[in-house]
């Protein structure tokens, strides 16, 4: 145990790191190329639905489902009813690896980018937008070129056929998760029965991988919204409805059984594909979870070895109580960070022995490599050792830049909330405290979801004890106790725009 004594009025020195600036245009020689292709669309689309080398879906219904402010449709589905009852449920994904080949300017900078970056303001995609908003996007009532994963599956939801290979197909509609999730609540429309039959089979998909040991948390995506200048006017978190839930598990369906096929194809030789992995979570910080939540009726430890069952019960079990964020906090500072890999683990998180990404090749590079490598195992082909080689190299620096976007994107959410909170000095409002250290704790407001610091000279008058195993903050004399996850009623009292910090004091 460590803990520190903590006077009030105590400094704080903080460190600036100094990111690397975000993309900028593309190269000409890139954007040549890209335009030189759309100018081809009409050329491409006839030729290719003709030459015969596709599987033809576009007379399947299909559709494809994103958020409402999405402009590359990247993935689509389709649904058709076999005559023996059962279905075949297809996931198309936009056919990048066709018209990005290999060293090209195209190909040399999605590797430099690795990932779009999505901004609150705008996004920084990893291709032009004459690929990732036209040609490689599935826009209804638009032929497209598609790598598809097409599965047969029993009235139960298992899987009982697959095939995967190149597509073309043309969506009939596009639709938000919102107008998604009204169909499925039964308010009708021309894709009911389609959707709520991926619905059941996505319900038995779900519940196989929770079976499974699959750790059943997910980050809360807050979305900001501006006016016609870009102010931000307020802040929202995204529902996790069942439309998304129906969305995400045909992708990681996907991305598995891609996975699998890739690995068989390769006799699981190490070095011979693009994974995503999740190694097992950090056992001491297990064990500390394991400790607070024993009292409760839990035991999340099975020798040294995590009980994902017993982890999900009480998971599911905070869920709007004041315990929900300490546990779901803890859990995620447990968890190991997902990365990409030739090197197959598994993913712990998901409780898959085989997974990839497949299934958004006009955002991620490794998609992108991922379609190459497939096409290679389709084939029954070798794979060239300079391609392996490659691919070794970009899932490192995929992985690197997953984080640098993910940092960059916090950023700006982050930007908005200073800019917003700095016209609103002295709002009063709830917080929940997410963080707890020696110089005072960190706090959540609950409209914003902005994360700001009482500092310890704004705490009532006393000294203060930070045990950091217990993540508390206690007055020595006062014993008044701040830990993770508690309620506070907090004031906006100083916010500095410059390096995007907020302050808060405590509300009598």
């Amino acid at each position: 145990m460590i803990m520190y004594m903590v006077k009030k009025g105590a400094s704080v020195r903080t460190k600036v790191r100094v990111r690397p600036p975000l993309p900028g245009a593309f190269p000409h020689e890139a954007e040549r190329e890209a335009q030189a292709l759309l100018a081809r669309e009409a050329e491409i689309m006839e030729r290719e639905s003709a030459a015969g080398g596709r599987r033809d879906f576009r007379n399947v219904p299909t559709i494809t489902i994103d958020p409402k402010s999405a402009k590359d449709f990247d993935d689509a589905i389709s649904l058709r009813a076999l005559p023996d009852g059962t279905h075949e449920v297809g996931i198309h994904i936009a056919d990048v690896s066709f018209f990005v080949s290999p060293e090209s300017a195209l190909d040399k900078e999605a590797h430099k980018r690795a990932t779009s970056i999505y901004l609150v303001d705008r996004v920084i995609p990893m291709l032009p937008e004459a690929l990732s908003n036209t040609l490689c996007s599935l826009l209804p009532h638009k032929e497209r070129l598609c790598y598809s994963a097409v599965f047969e599956t029993s009235k139960d939801g298992s899987i009982t056929k697959e095939w995967f290979g190149r597509s073309i197909i043309r969506s009939a509609a596009r639709l938000t998760y919102e107008e998604a999730q009204e169909i499925m609540d039964g308010n009708g429309g021309p894709w009911g029965e389609m959707l709520g039959t991926l619905a059941r089979i996505t319900r038995a998909l779900r519940k196989k991988k929770f079976d499974a040991g699959a750790i059943a948390i997910h980050d809360t995506e807050l979305r900001c919204e501006l006016d016609a200048d870009g102010k931000p006017l307020s802040f929202y978190v995204v529902p996790h409805s069942e439309s998304h839930q129906l969305i995400e598990d045909l992708m990681l369906l996907a991305n598995r059984r891609v996975a699998e096929f890739a690995s068989r194809a390769a006799q699981n030789k190490p070095g011979a594909f693009v994974y995503r992995i999740h190694d097992v979570p950090d056992t001491e910080k297990i064990a500390f979870l394991d400790l607070y939540a024993r009292p409760m009726g839990y035991s999340i430890l099975r020798g040294k070895q995590v009980n994902p069952a017993e982890l999900n019960r009480l998971l599911i079990e905070v869920l709007g109580t004041p315990q929900q964020y300490f546990v779901h906090s803890a859990t995620l500072r447990a968890m190991a960070k997902a990365i990409y890999s030739m090197k197959n683990i598994g993913h712990f998180g998901l409780a898959f022995k085989h997974y990839t990404h497949f299934t958004s090749p006009i955002r991620r590079y490794p998609d992108l490599l991922v379609h190459r490598l497939l096409t290679e195992y389709l084939k029954g082909r070798r794979v060239s050792a300079k391609l392996l080689q490659h691919c070794d190299r970009a899932a490192l620096h995929a992985t690197e830049r997953e984080v640098f976007a993910a940092e960059a994107e916090r950023d700006s959410l982050k930007a908005k909330q200073v800019e917003y909170l700095a016209e609103h000095i002295g709002m009063e409002s709830n917080g929940i405290i997410t963080g707890v250290t020696n110089f005072g704790v960190f706090v959540r407001e609950e409209s914003t979801g902005a994360d700001g610091l009482i500092h310890v000279t704004k705490l009532p008058d006393d000294y203060y004890v930070f045990n950091e195993q217990s993540m508390l903050l206690v007055g020595e004399h006062s014993k008044r106790a701040y830990r993770l996850g508690d309620t506070v009623s907090i004031r906006v009292c100083r916010v500095d725009t410059g390096k995007n910090q907020i302050d808060y004091e405590l509300v009598p």
